[in-house]
C-alpha cells in the first residue's frame, strides 16, 4: 500500500504558530538562565537558524510533518558538555511556557512528550562528573 501524500492526524493539535511561540520563549528563557545559557551559548552562534530547526523537530513530533531529520541523541552527547541533569531544569522552563501559551490540556500533552524525549535523551548522556568523548557534530 503507498502512503506517499496521506496526511496523518497530528500527534498533539498545535498549529504551527503556537510551536514558534514555545520555542521562541523557550530559547528566550534559556539565554539568561544561570545553568543552560552558557551551555546553550558555547554551541549556538544563530539562533533564529537553530529556533527554525528546533521549531521543525517539534512540527515532525506534534504534528508529523516529516520535516525534521537530525539526531538529538548523537548531537546532544557530541556536545560534550550537555548532562543529563539539564534535563530536569530544560523541562521546568519548558513546562511553564507551555503553561502560559498554550491552553491546558494541549500543554500537558505537549509536555508528556517533551517529558518522555527529555528521559530518552538523558539516558545517553554523559551523568554528573562524567564527560563524553564524541566530537561535538553541530546543531540540533
Amino acid at each position: 500500500m503507498d502512503l506517499r501524500g496521506v496526511t496523518m492526524p497530528p500527534r498533539i493539535p498545535v498549529s504551527e504558530t503556537q510551536i514558534d511561540r514555545v520555542v521562541s520563549q523557550f530559547y528566550q528563557r534559556v539565554r539568561s538562565h544561570p545553568v543552560l545559557g552558557p551551555v546553550f551559548a558555547g554551541h549556538v552562534a544563530d539562533w533564529p537558524v537553530h529556533e527554525e530547526k528546533i521549531g521543525r523537530f517539534w512540527r515532525n513530533a506534534l504534528l508529523l510533518q516529516r520535516c525534521y531529520d537530525g539526531n538529538p541523541m548523537q548531537v546532544h552527547r557530541a556536545a560534550g558538555d550537555v548532562k543529563a541533569q539539564h534535563f530536569p531544569v530544560w523541562l521546568s522552563i519548558f513546562d511553564a511556557v507551555l503553561a502560559e501559551e498554550l491552553p491546558q490540556p494541549l500543554a500537558q500533552a505537549w509536555s508528556e512528550l517533551a517529558y518522555r524525549i527529555g528521559r530518552g535523551l538523558s539516558f545517553g548522556l554523559p551523568q554528573s562528573g562524567e564527560t563524553s568523548s564524541v566530537p561535538y557534530l553541530g546543531g540540533v
